[in-house]
């Protein structure tokens, strides 16, 4: 959520920066609940000093004896008091719209984001490695999985609908050993804490991320009011939630592998072969709480801490910085980590990793106390993917197939697959 002070001393800065969004901000309406709800105030704080000196006087009179100045002085107290709970119910209400308004706002974008209507408009910032080279034509991963008798559509579509799946076998270790191996780099190497987080949230803890109110249609949520979280920066973001941290706690960095869950509204007819878009996928995220001078930096990091799993994978794959109509809603900048998939002929996004400002941190009343001069000031929060383990198992199915069907398993997974150097039909 961005913040209304910010908004009022730059109103054309703030109009520009959702335009290069492609959102019509009407700065006009919410700086008029602004100008009112200010006005309110000041009303209110007048009507409580008017009081205070009112009922001082009250005393006063009681201390005389005199009865009759009291009674009426009590009157005129007992009118202001009513004065200020008009004013304090007007402001609730300036308070619920201006939230409203600003609740769907996107975050502005950083000045050196490009500018651009979708993803035509990214940037493609470098390539790591080759194109993998193959003397037969490569298969997708639904093939690969499905003529190793491990990637089961039909089963999955049984227990639960379309976009599951089920996983047996060395495939089902493979995605597990991805999620160890993972794990290991970011807390052995890259100073993560590993978490184990909820999997079930509640309704605040959704709105300080910003899935609501703008993507309710996309979520999972339960009879109980408990929402699925459709990734895990919900609550890895919320351990910030409503508290002032000291400087010297930050950097603070989080990752926890989950599941994940998605309605994918907006995705009918698209991607519907194989794994790439699922109700249900496990990630392995990343999440950084920092100070804003530290932020830039700690996105540069993070983005690295990303592709050093892919190196090590042994992945073909490409960074691209996303343009203002491509970033996500709650981000100010955006690189995406493209992985490429011979089998589709394409590249398909594995890592997003997302600078968020104090925008999420406004939300979530997070905090830190500076050093220098004890002043409370918002923190900066940052996520990204570390990455999705899904899309990371079907890169290596095609990037690494075999004429015969079989998968090479890179040499950094072989300790987490018992020694296991290739997956045939024959390890089910």
């Amino acid at each position: 959520m961005l913040d209304i002070k910010w908004i009022r001393e730059n109103k054309d800065a703030f109009e520009k920066a959702l335009a290069r969004r492609g959102f019509d901000a009407d700065a006009q309406n919410l700086l008029e609940l602004d100008r009112k709800r200010r006005i309110n105030i000041e009303a209110a704080d007048g009507f409580r000093h008017r009081r205070k000196q009112l009922s001082a006087q009250v005393a006063q009179a009681k201390e005389r004896q005199d009865s009759k100045e009291a009674e009426k002085l009590s009157e005129s107290v007992k009118s202001l008091k009513a004065q200020i709970q008009k004013h304090e119910e007007e402001d609730r209400f300036f308070l619920e719209r201006m939230e409203e308004i600003l609740l769907s706002i996107p975050n502005c974008p950083l000045d050196d984001v490009p500018d651009g209507k979708d993803e035509s408009g990214n940037i493609e910032q470098h390539y790591v490695g080759d194109k993998p080279v193959f003397d037969f034509k490569p298969v997708d991963h639904t093939d690969i999985g499905e003529g190793l008798g491990m990637m089961d559509f039909s089963t999955a579509t049984k227990l639960s609908g379309a976009r599951f799946v089920v996983l047996r076998g060395a495939l089902a270790r493979l995605e597990r050993a991805l999620a160890s191996f993972m794990l290991d780099i970011h807390t052995q190497e890259f100073g993560y804490q590993e978490v184990v987080p909820p999997f079930l949230v509640r309704e605040d803890s959704m709105y300080g991320t910003a899935q609501l109110p703008k993507f309710a249609d996309d979520q999972f949520s339960t009879q109980s009011g408990l929402w699925l979280i459709p990734t895990a920066e919900v609550p890895l973001t919320n351990l910030a939630r409503e508290h002032i941290f000291d400087e010297k706690e930050l950097p603070l960095r989080f990752t926890a592998a989950t599941p994940c869950f998605r309605k994918e509204a907006g995705a009918a007819g698209r991607d519907t072969r194989g794994m790439i878009r699922q109700h249900q996928f496990s990630k392995v995220e990343l999440v950084s709480i920092v100070r804003p001078v530290d932020s830039p930096n700690e996105l540069k990091r993070m983005l690295g801490c990303a592709e050093e799993v892919l190196k090590r994978l042994e992945l073909h794959y490409r960074v691209v910085l996303l343009c203002t109509g491509d970033m996500g809603f709650a981000a100010s900048k955006t690189y995406d980590i493209e992985v490429w998939l011979p089998g589709e002929d394409k590249y398909r996004e594995i890592s997003s990793c997302s600078s968020c400002g104090d925008f999420q941190a406004r939300r979530m009343k997070a905090r830190y106390r500076r050093n220098y001069d004890r002043r409370i000031e918002t923190v900066h929060t940052l996520n990204g993917s570390g990455v999705a383990l899904g899309r990371a198992l079907l890169a290596l199915l095609e990037q690494k197939q075999c004429a015969d069907g079989s998968v090479l398993i890179p040499e950094a997974l072989r300790p987490y697959m018992g020694g296991m150097e290739r997956i045939e039909r024959r390890d089910l």
